[in-house]
């Protein structure tokens, strides 16, 4: 055993060393906020949330036009209303097929 102790370097035998070694380790690799899993995650996190805001300026936009066609039209008020609410006049009868 002393023989085996006596080929290891002195600075492999320093124990701040190898608590430092230990604790980069289990940051790197084992923690739950390790480096290379959090790397990717949020990579991959950052992808989607660019997504969802393509999408969500593409609606912005559609609403947008929607809005300006609603308040320059009154005939497409009138059709959003009754598609979108199921508005009738007062003599009508509103029946909906559903499929």
């Amino acid at each position: 055993m002393q023989n085996i102790l006596s080929h290891i370097p002195s600075y492999l035998k320093n124990k701040y060393l190898l608590a430092v070694l230990l604790f980069a380790v289990w940051m790197v690799f084992f923690d739950d906020r390790d480096v290379i899993t959090t790397h990717f995650r949020y990579k991959k996190e950052l992808r989607n949330l660019e997504e969802s805001k393509e999408y969500y300026q593409q609606q912005i936009a559609e609403t947008r036009a929607e809005l300006q066609l609603l308040e320059k039209d009154p005939k497409t008020l009138e059709r959003y209303a009754r598609e979108r609410y199921r508005m009738k006049k007062a003599n009508e009868d509103v029946y909906i097929i559903e499929d």
